[in-house]
């Protein structure tokens, strides 16, 4: 029988946020690293906050770089609260998940994952 445990993302500090301070594909700030193999997998949730005064462009690379089979692109509006821009997704096998904004340092991405094991 599978079990669930929920931990922070492996990017965050104490399970605060995580400030996006890069700009560019291919080198976006780190936000988790997925459980290695694949038998087991994490169920990755992540919101953002932006906290400029404009909508700023996010760009979330889940597990590659390629567009569109690794990436999430969403604006995420101005001083709106948390917005979900990852719901759930499963990833495995150590693959990891950066994102960039088009503003850099006023988005913080905030999450979690629900790590199953089977």
């Amino acid at each position: 029988m599978a079990t669930f445990t929920k931990q922070k993302l492996s990017g965050s500090t104490d399970g605060k946020g995580i400030k996006i301070t890069s700009n560019t594909g291919g080198s976006g700030t780190t936000v988790h690293t997925a459980v290695t193999g694949t038998t087991d997998f994490d169920e990755v949730w992540i919101y953002a906050y932006n906290s400029s005064a404009s909508s700023v462009n996010v760009t979330v690379e889940f597990g590659g770089v390629t567009s569109p089979d690794n990436t999430i692109q969403q604006a995420v509006p101005a001083q709106s609260g948390l917005y979900l821009l990852v719901p759930g997704l499963p990833l495995q096998n150590g693959a990891v998940v950066t994102a960039f904004a088009s503003v850099v340092n006023v988005v913080a991405v905030y999450g979690f994952v629900n790590r199953i094991d089977q």
